[in-house]
């Protein structure tokens, strides 16, 4: 299996902007720096931050063991500069920890910079039997990993209640209610089981209309939805951004990209609120040895005109970056 060498990464050198300190970019053949891609994925902005920074080693983190596989490949050239694990990101810590003191020997604290692009690959939206993508009608699956819950055991399981909740949540569904009752309805008769069926209820309790809303299509919200509830994304990336910062030694960097309003959400209120630092139960102002970051977007950086234009998946993408600061500072 080769390479999918029509992978392409998004916001490539915005990320490796916020990503690089100073000191590790202008000075590529000091003592080697360890970065972690907690989603590594096909291995495209390793590839990249490797190419560019011939000191830097990688540790890369993947849950989808496909994808790394064909990170593996992608990334053979550079030896023993990469060492890629299977795991989700929330367990960054550990998994860094667990490396040990090969190519990832470091301990918490000592990583100059952690970086995860949340979006879903190409890899998998392509792959018609994970059940990503309407665009194929296959099984609906949607689990980046290989355990768990699929999106037809939720799809087929959930009460109708807790259905809306997840297709308002987490797809911010307008009709979250009546698709709910649709597919409650619908599964009494049958279980739900592909891509194909679970759109086609979708657009018949809309109306029957196949008529995009916006730039998506009407069935889009409601895959979102299940695929961030079968692989429990929000509250893996809720302790995957604090679980990072422990990992910075003073001055690394974390960049972490989004790509809807819920991701977005968690990383600048996390990001945020470890920059003020705690509140002092006494005084109510942020305690100053506390703020453990410093935010470098004030506002989240977007894809150019010109990148959306030759990569449409990016043109939700969301950058955000902060450093690591000296305790002291």
């Amino acid at each position: 299996m080769s390479p999918d060498v029509d992978h392409v990464p998004v916001l490539v050198d915005e990320t490796l902007r916020y990503l690089l300190p100073d000191r590790v970019s202008e000075h590529p053949d000091g003592a080697p720096a360890l970065f972690v891609d907690c989603t590594v994925g096909l291995g495209g902005h390793a590839e990249v931050l490797l190419d560019r920074v011939p000191a830097a080693r990688l540790l890369g983190i993947d849950r989808d063991p496909v994808a790394l596989e064909r990170a593996r490949e992608r990334l053979a050239r550079f030896g023993e500069r990469v060492r890629l694990v299977e795991g989700r990101f929330s367990e960054v810590v550990d998994l860094v920890v667990a490396a040990g003191h090969g190519a990832a020997g470091e301990q918490a604290g000592s990583v100059a910079g952690v970086f995860a692009d949340l979006g879903v690959s190409s890899l998998q939206l392509d792959t018609a039997e994970r059940g990503f993508s309407f665009r194929f009608d296959a099984p609906l699956d949607m689990r980046m990993g290989r355990t768990g819950p699929t999106a037809a055991d939720v799809v087929n399981s959930y009460p109708e209640a807790d259905l809306m909740r997840i297709f308002r949540e987490y797809g911010e569904e307008r009709q979250a209610r009546r698709i709910a009752r649709t597919l409650v309805r619908a599964r009494e008769d049958r279980p739900i089981e592909t891509t194909g069926e679970l759109r086609r209820l979708i657009v018949e309790s809309k109306g029957g209309s196949e008529r995009r809303e916006g730039r998506v299509d009407p069935a889009t919200r409601v895959f979102q939805a299940l695929r961030i509830e079968v692989n429990r994304e929000l509250a893996e990336l809720e302790r995957f951004v604090e679980e990072a910062v422990r990992l910075l030694e003073t001055d690394g960097r974390l960049v972490v990209i989004s790509y809807h309003s819920l991701e977005d959400r968690i990383v600048k209120n996390t990001l945020r609120d470890l920059a003020r630092g705690e509140i002092d139960q006494i005084t109510g102002r942020p305690r100053a040895e506390t703020r453990v970051l410093e935010v470098l977007t004030k506002k989240p950086v977007t894809p150019s005109a010109g990148e959306v234009d030759a990569n449409p998946r990016s043109r939700s993408a969301k950058l955000r970056a902060a450093r690591r600061r000296a305790l002291d500072s």
